[in-house]
């Protein structure tokens, strides 16, 4: 049986797409076969970060209404066979999406995955909602910074309440933290909220951390999850969060600075 996990935030541009793109190409490069679901209507991004916008012909609102079939709006990735994407509709209003839609694609998918990772628009409308509704876990990813810890924090309260485990009296959803974006020198400046922070305020499991890196828009742009990058800080950070996910133990990395060697400081080495 599928295990579902919406990656959510309060506070859109957190990385949250990326972090998606990311989790569920490092989930299929572990041998688990995974999709991953763009519930943002109207704001279609997830393609465009998996590299497959050109090849979108139906899509999740289309399901969900009947005018395509579940296999007809699933995209096989082009890298590695066991992962697919659901992609969401440009066209339409968030209106389009039904708690029994939703339900329905669930249900069909639970039989033929390991994992379905369900991309949340930011906020808390109607799309977020329904995004979480059936979720067994979250990824709840932030930034290091004030505005987007508090509105994690809001999203917390919804996953505690407005989803079916919390409507049915089931175990709760399992909640991860995931940090994006964080930058040791600025955390040690002052101008970002430290990890202990993050960590006291919002109280939940540290999942991953994911430093401040190039090499996340270079993948963005190039249609490519940064996992595939297994060169970059940004793509071993990304497959330790999956590592954890997976349930094993990893050593958290890239949250100090890193020292220079002689040698780097000499001839101007730079980490990528």
């Amino acid at each position: 049986m599928a295990k579902i996990i919406v990656v959510t935030s309060g506070k859109g541009g957190v990385g949250k797409t990326t972090s998606a793109a990311a989790i569920s190409t490092g989930l299929a490069l572990r041998g688990k076969k995974t999709v991953v679901i763009d519930f943002d209507v109207g704001l279609r991004n997830l393609d465009l970060i998996m590299g497959c916008e050109r090849r979108v012909v139906y899509d999740l609102v289309n399901v969900i209404q009947g005018e395509a079939g579940l296999n007809q709006a699933l995209i096989r990735d082009k890298r590695v066979e066991n992962l697919f994407i659901l992609p969401a509709s440009q066209t339409r209003d968030k209106d389009a999406l039904t708690q029994e839609g939703v339900e329905k694609i669930l249900e069909q998918l639970k039989g033929d995955f390991d994992y379905i990772l369900c991309d949340s628009p930011a906020g808390i409308e109607r799309g977020a909602q329904l995004a979480m509704y059936y979720a067994d876990e979250a990824i709840v990813v932030t930034n290091p910074e004030v505005s987007s810890v508090r509105d994690s924090d809001r999203i917390l309260g919804l996953l505690g309440s407005k989803t079916q485990r919390a409507e049915q009296g089931l175990e709760p959803v399992k909640e991860h933290l995931l940090i994006t974006r964080y930058n040791p020198a600025r955390v040690t400046s002052g101008d970002m909220l430290t990890l202990d922070d993050i960590r006291e305020i919002l109280a939940i499991d540290l999942l991953g951390l994911i430093p401040e890196s190039e090499a996340v828009l270079r993948a963005s742009n190039q249609g490519v999850p940064v996992t595939h990058d297994g060169s970059s800080d940004a793509g071993q950070a990304y497959t330790d969060t999956v590592s954890r996910l997976l349930g094993e133990e990893m050593p958290l990395r890239f949250h100090e600075i890193q020292r220079k060697g002689l040698l780097s400081r000499m001839f101007g080495g730079s980490r990528r």
